[in-house]
């Protein structure tokens, strides 16, 4: 039996999945081979390496909701105040992020400017009294963008991400942790895109690799599944956002699934994203003792958060190649993951 890799997406736009499949494929194999895993690369790309499988939900969060459509939107009180919260964890965990890497030595952007960018837009995140309803709240959260994407070396992604698509990404996320928005089955926003993930792992074992909101929704797929996970990276997560996303994660507190044999977190300390980075920190190892790992890498260019440029990092696709290379359900040395 072949080997299933499971590719979960994030925030953004609704997808063409054979298209979406394609690049990631694609990605992911420039980083096996750049890891020294050419063989697995060239088997990845000829489809003999694993079966390949692009979870997609995007569409549930309905047109004019993603990254082409009108525009920020949140659908009722529920999603503003989780939106409002997730301000202010957004613009604590930048600043915390930058103090901790000033701290270590290795913020070589780090100066006043940035320091005084962030003291504003903590300011500007701050819920306000006479605040009246969710258009309020978006127009705040414009507001927010709009000064953080002038930090260093953020600003020229404006050429990439408006304020108002960082916008609509941040509220894809409040509207998954809102769980409402019930369909015609009665079932959550939630509860459909979850369901969309569990079809696309199957009964197992598959490695998962998942990415930004993917993350969170992967982490809670998995809990409610019995499929064995060899692997399961997350890239660029949000998942330790503590005072918005962690407490809302199901189950509480949070902790690596009993079927994940092995968990890798990569980040990017350029991703506006991926805010407290080091899952470990928290996440509760599950009875084989299995927790995450986080590991930096460090791509190029102004917008770091793609799934693509996670893919293609070595540190990245390395374990991906060497977890698909084992038998079926294998476990992962602990070493390899240490």
């Amino acid at each position: 039996m072949r080997s299933r890799l499971v590719f979960v997406h994030g925030i953004g736009a609704t997808r063409e999945p054979a298209r979406e499949l394609a690049a990631w494929t694609g990605a992911l194999a420039v980083g096996m081979a750049e890891a020294g895993h050419s063989e697995a690369a060239r088997e990845l790309l000829a489809g003999g390496l694993a079966e390949c499988v692009f979870a997609h939900y995007a569409d549930l969060f309905g047109p004019g909701r993603a990254q082409g459509g009108a525009g920020p939107d949140v659908t009722g009180d529920a999603e503003a105040e989780i939106l409002s919260e997730l301000l202010v964890a957004w613009v604590d965990g930048l600043s915390e992020e930058e103090e901790e890497a000033e701290a270590e030595g290795r913020d070589e952007d780090g100066d006043e400017w940035n320091r005084r960018i962030l003291d504003h837009a903590r300011a500007q995140a701050a819920p306000r009294r006479q605040e009246q309803g969710s258009l309020e709240v978006v127009r705040r959260a414009l507001n927010v963008a709009t000064t953080v994407m002038a930090l260093k070396p953020w600003g020229p992604a404006a050429r990439w991400i408006t304020p108002k698509l960082m916008v609509g990404h941040l509220t894809q996320v409040a509207r998954y942790l809102a769980r409402a928005e019930a369909g015609p089955d009665g079932a959550g926003l939630d509860r459909r895109i979850r369901a969309r993930v569990a079809e696309a792992i199957g009964e197992g074992p598959a490695v998962v690799v998942a990415h930004s909101l993917g993350t969170i929704v992967a982490l809670e797929a998995l809990h409610e599944l019995t499929a064995v996970t060899p692997l399961f990276v997350t890239l660029g997560s949000p998942i330790a956002m503590r005072t918005l996303v962690w407490p809302r994660l199901r189950p509480q507190p949070p902790g690596a699934p009993e079927n994940v044999a092995g968990w890798l977190n990569f980040w990017d300390r350029d991703d506006i994203i991926a805010v407290r980075p080091r899952l470990e920190r928290g996440v509760r190892a599950n009875r084989a003792g299995v927790a995450p790992v986080s590991r930096r890498v460090d791509s190029d260019g102004t917008w770091v958060h793609s799934a693509e440029k996670y893919l293609a990092q070595p540190a990245v696709a390395g374990p991906v190649a060497e977890a698909l290379a084992r038998p079926a359900g294998g476990r992962a040395d602990r070493g390899d993951l240490g």
